[in-house]
Parts: C-alpha cells; sequence; structure tokens
C-alpha cells in the first residue's frame, strides 16, 4: 500500500465515520422530540385561557368569554356548556349587529377557537344568582371528540375589556382562570 492509498483509505473511512455519526446523531434527536407537545398529534389537545364574565347588568342572563387552543392535528368542537350559575348556558355567533345560537363551534386542529366581546361568546341564561365582580363561575365545557373540561371564569367589572386575545395572552392566562386537557 502506498502513501497515497493509505492516506485515500484513512480519508474515506473518516468520512465514513463521520456520516455515520451524523445519521446517528439525527435519529437520536428526532426521538428526543417531545410526543406530548401535541405538534403531531392526529388527537384533538385542548386548552383553556383569557377566561372572564364581565359582570352582568341583567338580573336574568350574562356573557361569558375564553379561548380554547388545539395543539393537536385533528379538529374538535365545543358542542354545550354547563353552569352551577345559570338554568342554560347557549353558544352564539355575532355577524355585524345579529346574534344567532348556534349548536357548537369548531375548536380547529393546531388553531384556535376565540370567543370575545363582538364574536363568539356564550350566553348564560336563567342566571340562579347575579355574579358579583371577583366572583368565580363553575363551568364545564363539553366537546365532541375531547372528554370535557370543568373551568373557573373569574367574573371582572362590567367595562373590563382584555388585550387583544394573542398566544401569548393565552399562554400568560392565570392558573386560577385556566385549564388543560389531552
Amino acid at each position: 500500500m502506498t502513501r497515497r492509498t493509505a492516506a485515500r483509505r484513512v480519508s474515506t473511512s473518516t468520512g465514513a465515520s463521520a456520516a455515520a455519526l451524523v445519521v446517528a446523531a439525527s435519529l437520536a434527536l428526532a426521538g428526543c422530540g417531545d410526543s406530548g407537545s401535541g405538534s403531531d398529534s392526529s388527537e384533538p389537545e385542548l386548552s383553556v385561557g383569557s377566561v372572564y364574565m364581565p359582570q352582568p347588568v341583567s338580573d336574568s342572563m350574562a356573557a361569558g368569554f375564553l379561548v380554547v387552543a388545539n395543539a393537536g392535528g385533528s379538529d374538535d368542537m365545543l358542542s354545550s356548556v354547563t353552569s352551577d350559575i345559570a338554568g342554560e348556558v347557549t353558544l352564539h355567533t355575532t355577524s355585524g349587529q345579529s346574534m344567532t345560537e348556534v349548536k357548537n363551534l369548531d375548536v380547529p386542529g393546531h388553531g384556535k377557537l376565540v370567543l370575545e366581546s363582538g364574536g363568539n361568546h356564550l350566553m348564560f341564561e336563567k342566571l340562579k344568582r347575579k355574579p358579583k365582580e371577583g366572583d368565580k363561575v363553575s363551568l364545564e365545557l363539553h366537546f365532541t371528540k375531547s372528554g370535557p373540561m370543568k373551568v373557573e371564569m373569574p367574573v371582572k367589572s362590567p367595562t373590563y375589556r382584555p388585550t387583544a386575545t394573542t398566544k401569548s395572552s393565552l399562554q400568560s392566562s392565570t392558573q386560577s382562570s385556566s385549564t388543560s386537557h389531552h
């Protein structure tokens, strides 16, 4: 074996070893992914934040707002809501000046359902008692695919308006007013 052939063999075997190391490292890193993150999940992975109810001015009804985020790859639907404070909780959409009751609201995969003033929202009807600022209202959200989620909804001032319901405000919601379900 000449010096040149030996150098070529060393170079080739070093290159092959380096390539094998890169492939092994890539596979190891791929295996380190958090399978619970929901990014590749085909099931809905729901969490709730930005939850509040403005103190109602009426003795018989109130509105409620929240954001349902879905980190999973599959769509879900909010199909009903129950609460200890109301005889009935209904789902509504708003278009222009028209409010319409609906049977369910979509929670898209890798997306979110935003219930906000002037848009989609909850209506608490036949109030059993009128909630006051500082109270917390218990409710349970029911979905077509995911299990029910219990949520504590803080009652804010009648004029309360949250900052924009963005991803960061959803993540910074307080523990007492947010819930997650996988």
